[in-house]
């Protein structure tokens, strides 16, 4: 674009001023308004950033020197806010989710379409250089087929009083709509659409409240099990993503990913494949094979290797990291703006994509308790 985009920024909690932050940094971008609901929080955010004051959501909507509104208010405003901002013609990022039903995400993505505007939920995963490490390995076949995969969320409800609005399904959608939509769109990316086959829920004795969910879902052929619980201590926030292979497996810890394991067992040629995909990775050899012993067998096919080893990549500093990938997740939307023909890592299929498919393992969830 010929001049700085401006952006005015809707919910300044602590994510949102963590990302207007990293926002600021991304060249071709400034920030020009803060619209806050939680005034305190905004005024700070204000101050921070050198704006004279908070302006209530109307009136930042017809700043002209707004441009583009990222929303980062609870799930429940998503659509309204979105809905508000598209009709003042302006460019939407959304936060996860897109908005709390299929249908009026649908809704925002055809407008925005209509109205020749972006509109993107922030799924910033894909700008992970891991992301495309693993999709690399998915389509370099060097592990053969997937064959399966599963992501374990064993988190954290310190930060979460009852009577926090994430608790309530009438503002945040329940876990799969306010959470699990950043690792259903991560298998898409990898494997390709995917639908929900089953799901359950787990609510907490005494209270009612959804605390744990589990789902089954097929991407292709490629089962993968989802778990989300919001059960834990703070220092005891975990998780963990592995994608089984014919002749090895890939995990990816933490929820914004730093750093791959892969357990293998290959020949020389393979080995050296692997390697490039992740350079610069550490490989630790258990076992050498040699003469017979190089022929294996495995889902009645022949192959040989030569060892078996773990390959463990460099690791990163999750929030450094966590920056990174809302810098690229702006630059690669503004350079969209600026020459349309940009094919962007993240658009609007993705955030309708993975509503959708929350909204049915909560809807199967549901069912699955019925008698």
């Amino acid at each position: 674009m010929a001049r700085t985009l401006g952006i005015g920024v809707l919910g300044l909690g602590g994510f949102g001023m963590f990302a207007a932050q990293q926002f600021a940094q991304v060249p071709g971008a400034a920030l020009r308004c803060i619209a806050g609901t939680h005034r305190e929080a905004a005024v700070k955010a204000a101050e921070r950033f050198g704006l004279p004051d908070v302006k209530e959501v109307g009136a930042m909507l017809a700043m002209p020197e707004v441009d583009l509104v990222y929303i980062a208010t609870p799930p429940f405003l998503h659509h309204e806010h979105a809905l508000q901002s598209l009709q003042a013609g302006k460019h939407v990022i959304v936060e996860k989710p897109l908005s709390m039903t299929a249908e009026q995400g649908d809704e925002l993505v055809a407008l925005a379409k209509a109205k020749g505007l972006l509109m993107t939920t922030n799924l910033m995963q894909p700008y992970n250089p891991l992301y495309a490490q693993v999709k690399r390995l998915i389509d370099s076949k060097v592990l053969g087929e997937v064959l399966h995969g599963f992501f374990e969320n064993y988190a954290c409800d310190e930060g979460l009083a009852p009577e926090h609005w994430f608790w309530d399904p009438n503002k945040s959608g329940g876990i799969f709509i306010e959470h699990g939509v950043h690792f259903f769109d991560m298998f898409a990316g990898w494997l390709g659409p995917g639908r929900v086959e089953s799901a359950g829920r787990v609510l907490r004795p005494g209270s009612g409240i959804e605390e744990q969910v589990h789902c089954t879902a097929r991407y292709g052929t490629v089962p993968v099990n989802f778990y989300h619980g919001f059960t834990q201590a703070g220092r005891m926030d975990r998780q963990e993503l592995r994608i089984l292979f014919e002749r090895g497996d890939v995990s990816l810890h933490e929820w914004i990913p730093t750093q791959a394991i892969v357990r293998a067992a290959l020949d020389e040629k393979d080995t050296g494949t692997l390697s490039s995909i992740f350079p610069g990775a550490r490989i630790d050899v258990e076992a050498l094979y040699g003469g017979a012993e190089r022929a294996v067998r495995a889902r009645h096919k022949g192959y040989e290797v030569y060892q078996r080893f773990t390959l463990t990549s460099a690791p990163a500093l999750k929030m450094t990291l966590y920056g990174d990938l809302l810098r690229a997740m702006l630059a690669d939307q503004l350079a969209f703006l600026a020459d349309p023909s940009h094919p962007r890592v993240v658009d609007e299929r993705n955030g309708a994509a993975s509503l959708r498919m929350s909204v049915e393992a909560t809807r199967l969830a549901k069912v699955a308790e019925r008698p």
